[in-house]
């Protein structure tokens, strides 16, 4: 009688302790949760982290995360306003706002995760095709408002590369933000932000934009290279011109030099020559002679010349 009675009590316990430990439930730190009796949900979802009380087997706990999660979509080829085809990659932070709801609508995450494609795809998209493609790159007008723009440059404003934006990437993020929080909440799901992680050209444009990109440096080098020519002619008909001043004083100061020590000599001779007229014209004659007359040479000439007179004078009689 004692063992059956022990084995009822013990057979009890086990039930009463396994009927316990199925009548509560932990919610962690940063997790929310539903109870769903039968597989509908049944009172308010618990947002409180804590021991909570669940009735046992019949009440069961589904978990989901109250921190915010991460959308990152596929990139799309989307035209913009202008006309210019682009692959838009964008991605976006959201949280469950109501367990309950999000639990009816889509079940789980990867549920949301495909809502949400459909919906920031389609606000992005509808927020491109509204805009020109320049809003889609530039936030503000800086470059514009700090660059010192050149007539040259102002041609290259007309064609699109400066053209002045009017909303910019920011206003534009706000737009589709604003755009996808209109359709997200009915799924139980609020969209904190949107962000476009990365525009480029779709590869036939891409092709275009590279050789125009190459055409406008060539340009532009073939300018600075038309400049420098500019300045290296200018710079050498300066040194020429500077050169042929410093040729020409040179030689006027060379000339007067000369003319000064011309001046000099024929004073000096003049001098020599009025001492002794006679000694002067022996030695010029004898300088004659010497260049003159060699071995090799015969002179034929008049007794009479003035040539032969120092000559005709030396011979002894």
């Amino acid at each position: 009688m004692n063992r059956r009675f022990g084995l009822i009590f013990v057979v009890f316990s086990a039930i009463t302790a396994i009927l316990l430990a199925n009548s509560f439930y932990t919610v962690m730190e940063g997790r929310q949760a539903i109870i769903t009796q039968f597989g509908k949900p049944v009172g308010d979802p618990v947002y409180e982290s804590g021991l909570h009380i669940k009735i046992p087997f019949i009440q069961k706990i589904t978990f989901f995360e109250k921190r915010v999660l991460e959308w990152d979509g596929y990139p799309n080829q989307i035209p913009t306003k202008d006309k210019r085809y682009i692959w838009v990659d964008t991605t976006a932070r959201w949280r469950i706002e109501n367990p309950l709801k999000f639990y009816r609508s889509v079940y789980n995450e990867q549920g949301a995760q495909s809502r949400l494609d459909d919906i920031i795809d389609s606000a992005v998209r509808d927020a491109v095709t509204s805009h020109n493609l320049i809003e889609i790159v530039r936030s503000s007008n800086r470059l514009i408002e700090e660059a010192k723009i050149s007539q040259q440059d102002k041609e290259f404003v007309q064609e699109g590369a400066l053209e002045p934006i009017k909303f910019g990437r920011d206003s534009l993020h706000k737009i589709i933000v604003q755009s996808a929080q209109q359709l997200a909440p009915q799924y139980g799901i609020e969209i904190i932000d949107v962000r476009i992680k990365r525009v480029n050209y779709v590869e036939e444009v891409q092709l275009k934009v590279y050789e125009r990109m190459t055409t406008e440096r060539k340009r532009a080098a073939e300018e600075y290279r038309s400049e420098g020519r500019g300045i290296r002619a200018e710079i050498e008909g300066r040194t020429e011109k500077e050169l042929k001043g410093i040729l020409s004083e040179a030689y006027k100061k060379a000339q007067e030099i000369k003319g000064l020590a011309d001046a000099k000599a024929t004073e000096i001779y003049a001098a020599a020559y009025n001492k002794d007229p006679g000694f002067y014209a022996l030695l010029k004659t004898l300088e004659t002679y010497q260049k003159t007359i060699d071995k090799d040479t015969t002179v034929i000439m008049s007794t009479d010349g003035d040539y032969f007179k120092f000559m005709k004078s030396s011979t002894p009689e």
